[in-house]
């Protein structure tokens, strides 16, 4: 699933692998997602007068009161949803600018994402297209909702923080599918829950700040 993005001599392969070397520093084990993560050229999915920031270890805003997650946030979700037992099909709820669509489409066979924002839609529609980019399924629909027609899905991973569990997409997880999300309001933490044959498993993680999940369309 190796994409040779066009483009991806735009930034020196210097300041990407300092980016790679933080990551294993922070604790990112996957080779796979870290090979992903430099195949990908976030300067893209950032604006212009910000790329110099875009393999800082830091969020951007990307306009309309949305960020793109710091890189090491990025990886640590994506290597949690990796470890499933299949690798069919992704749910990202939150698609934002599409740089963690790009990453996920190199690590499963089609990543379905949902945005609830129409404007950042389209944006990282093109982006994608830019990209030839072709194994992902974006719709402008509201993630507490998922995507039922879709599912089940190896794994879901959310880039905003709800303020709870959302029981509707705990239901589109396949046996021995993962979920990777943010949770809470003030304070918020990552958690992963994993579907078995008997239930679900929740696993608390370390506190992180995302924007917050919110319902309908914009």
């Amino acid at each position: 699933m190796k994409h040779d993005f066009p483009g991806i001599g735009m930034t020196s392969a210097r300041t990407r692998g300092r980016m790679l070397e933080r990551l294993r520093q922070q604790g990112i084990r996957s080779e796979e997602v870290l090979i992903a993560m430099g195949n990908t050229p976030r300067h893209i999915f950032v604006d212009e007068a910000l790329s110099h920031r875009a393999y800082d270890d830091v969020s951007l805003p990307i306009g309309l009161g949305q960020t793109i997650s710091q890189p090491y946030i990025v990886a640590r979700m994506i290597e949690l949803a990796i470890g499933t037992t299949k690798r069919e099909r992704v749910l990202e709820i939150g698609t934002g600018c599409g740089y963690q669509t790009a990453v996920l489409a190199q690590l499963f066979k089609t990543v379905y994402s949902i945005e609830r924002i129409s404007q950042l839609l389209d944006r990282a529609r093109t982006r994608l297209r830019d990209l030839r980019i072709n194994n992902t399924r974006l719709r402008h629909g509201d993630g507490f909702l998922g995507m039922p027609d879709a599912a089940p899905f190896d794994a879901i991973v959310m880039s905003a923080a709800p303020p709870m569990v959302p029981e509707a997409l705990l239901s589109q997880l396949s046996i021995g599918g993962k979920m990777v999300f943010p949770i809470g309001t003030v304070h918020q933490e990552l958690r992963i829950i994993e579907r078995t044959a008997d239930g679900f498993v929740e696993s608390k993680l370390e506190k992180v700040r995302f924007v917050p999940m919110l319902p309908g369309l914009a």
